[in-house]
């Protein structure tokens, strides 16, 4: 069933936007009409995807993304729908309705038509790559095989709300000091292109000697005036050249590489790859996915090839018989608390809470590397500023004071 975008007033006269499935524009109408809104205009699938080739702006951009939490909370409501024995075709037409997100609804009606032609859900899901990962599409066919895709969808539900929460934890620690870089980097560009030019004009009608430490003001700010649009071509190119490289096979594994190895942030990273490894592979296995098959989806959720290569080669060696949790050890990039919980979950049978719980682990302790980083930097942002902002001041005023000295002594 088609999606439509409408306008149409309300009763009291205001106009009214939306989208609604229908059958066609005439039954849009009744159903709206049943509703108290009076249709206005209405656009079809393919009217609206012409338009929206046309009339690409920001917020439609904007729109256009589907977010970790908007997938959560659908993926929720399709689980509480399925749990009431509601039948999956009814139980999407129902999410349809639910969801307000302009582009989740679209994909979403696709996916419910699809299902009413005979498709699995997960093959349904799985034309719309962009939104349903790999992870999210093996783990919804697992469920269908084995008769639990409510409970599959629930664990879906919990383990992408995760997800977007630490992400969000992070995102929202960093705030602070990206926003003191770019203001930090916006009143030292004011600095030295407008203010400092204006009060060096002093020193070249007194013909004074000035000190070192003035005169490598005066040529910075000097340089930087005049030649202002090559240093942001030369960062424009910098970023240029780091962006491809990054997405070249031998770049990325490097670049991921000195990610790991990084004196500060090395840490962090790892603990963000391992938190996600264990968590993920976790809610594989507890839906049901063969471990094998578990393992090439983490790998490609990772996100460092070092890293996925370790897991390959795990992958490998199970294989061949051998356990998980020996190349885990033999890499030397996982800490020993995940091969010794790797190593006791497989004796014990329980190898998806060890990972369960290693993934709590590690998640709290992505969180307070990230806060304990933050609460380093901020004071040494500030003092940096302090400093820099402190000589350029001293360069310029000692000259002045010492200029007004020879004036006042003079007779």
């Amino acid at each position: 069933m088609p999606v439509f975008e409408y306008r149409a007033l309300s009763a009291a006269g205001k106009p009214v936007t939306g989208l609604k499935e229908a059958d066609s524009p005439r039954t849009l109408r009744s159903v709206l009409r049943r509703e108290g809104v009076y249709l206005t205009e209405v656009l079809g699938e393919k009217a609206q995807k012409k338009r929206a080739s046309q009339e690409l702006n920001l917020r439609r951009w904007l729109s256009g993304r589907v977010s970790a939490q908007d997938l959560a909370v659908a993926t929720r409501q399709l689980a509480v729908l399925v749990h009431a024995g509601i039948p999956l075709v009814e139980a999407m037409t129902a999410l349809v309705d639910q969801v307000d997100h302009e582009r989740l609804k679209r994909v979403l009606s696709d996916v419910k038509q699809r299902v009413n032609e005979g498709a699995s859900l997960a093959d349904a899901l799985a034309v719309h790559p962009r939104i349903f990962s790999n992870l999210y599409v093996n783990m919804i066919r697992a469920g269908e095989h084995s008769g639990a895709l409510e409970v599959v969808l629930k664990r879906l539900a919990e383990f992408t709300e995760s997800q977007a929460r630490l992400r969000s934890k992070i995102l929202a620690t960093l705030v602070y000091p990206i926003a003191m870089v770019c203001i930090g980097a916006v009143v030292m560009g004011i600095l030295f292109t407008v203010v400092i030019p204006k009060i060096t004009r002093i020193f070249a009608d007194t013909n004074a000697v000035l000190p070192w430490y003035t005169q490598v003001t005066i040529g910075l700010s000097s340089f930087a005036a005049h030649f202002w649009w090559a240093i942001l071509a030369t960062l424009f190119l910098l970023v240029f050249w780091f962006s491809r490289w990054k997405v070249t096979p031998g770049g990325r594994e490097r670049w991921d590489l000195i990610r790991l190895r990084a004196p500060i942030f090395g840490p962090v990273s790892r603990q963000i790859a391992v938190g996600r490894f264990a968590r993920t592979l976790s809610t594989l296995l507890r839906s049901g996915v063969p471990l094998l098959t578990a393992l090439d989806i983490v790998k490609n959720v990772m996100g460092n090839t070092r890293l996925a290569h370790v897991i390959d080669e795990a992958r490998d060696a199970i294989r061949e018989g051998e356990s998980i949790a020996a190349p885990l050890k033999r890499s030397g990039e996982f800490p020993p608390l995940v091969h010794h919980m790797v190593a006791v979950g497989e004796r014990s049978g329980a190898l998806e809470e060890m990972l369960g719980t290693v993934a709590d682990t590690y998640e709290s302790q992505v969180e307070a590397s990230v806060n304990a980083l933050t609460s380093l930097l901020e004071p040494l942002m500030i003092v940096t500023m302090g400093v820099v902002v402190a000589f350029i001041v001293f360069s310029v005023l000692m000259p002045i004071l010492q200029i007004n000295n020879l004036a006042g002594g003079s007779p």
